[in-house]
């Protein structure tokens, strides 16, 4: 299994908590968003589980990935998993999800890339590019030009990661991001379904 390039839809349970994480994933889903990944960082393990297990079974042809929980992706059957640098580190992951689940890890230099790729990942999460109001992230933002510079040297594909909106994602993909991950802007549109749509186009998607 590979990532599919274009948008990559950040469903976090801490943007617009009021609306239920599965009414988020259908409203990507209906979109016909290829990944999306599940941040449930606020929501205890039993009704996390339950949210993974509840997209994975709607999920149809867009591949789910967890964020930082091996456990759970395992326990949904998702495709993949997200590990941050605090979380399981990505060869131990390797180990319990066998070698055809994704793996992606958050980088932040060409070192950080080659080192994931060692271990066994098989995509990054490359950032922060501009800043986010969504997670904090103590790392100074790497820009265009840098984030471009790496992903032309980069060993496996590159998803670019923080604050990227409807009016820069184009320029991520002109950087060369197999795909790039978005996250306030898409779920505080008024409308999903349609702000993915929209932002598949500007990324240079075929709908």
């Amino acid at each position: 299994m590979s990532l599919k390039p274009g948008l990559y839809a950040l469903l976090d349970d801490s943007v617009r908590p009021e609306l239920p994480m599965i009414e988020k994933a259908r409203a990507v889903i209906a979109a016909g968003v290829h990944t999306l990944q599940l941040r449930l960082e606020k929501t205890p393990d039993r009704p996390a589980l339950d949210i993974v297990q509840a997209v994975v079974a709607i999920a149809g042809a867009t591949t789910v990935i967890v964020n930082d929980r091996v456990d759970l992706a395992l326990a949904a059957k998702a495709q993949g998993v997200h590990l941050g640098a605090e979380d399981l580190p990505v060869h131990i992951a390797r180990k319990l999800m066998g070698p055809n689940a994704l793996i992606g890890a958050t980088t932040r230099t060409l070192e950080d890339i080659v080192a994931a790729k060692e271990q066994g990942a098989d995509h990054v999460g490359l950032g922060p590019i501009f800043a986010t109001t969504t997670k904090h992230v103590a790392h100074a933002e790497l820009g265009l030009e840098v984030f471009a510079r790496i992903c032309a040297a980069s060993p496996l594909p590159v998803v670019g990661i923080a604050g990227i909106t409807l009016e820069t994602i184009g320029a991520v993909a002109k950087a060369k991001a197999h795909c790039a991950a978005v996250a306030g802007d898409l779920l505080r549109a008024a409308d999903i379904t349609t702000r993915a749509r929209e932002l598949r186009r500007a990324f240079g998607e075929q709908l």
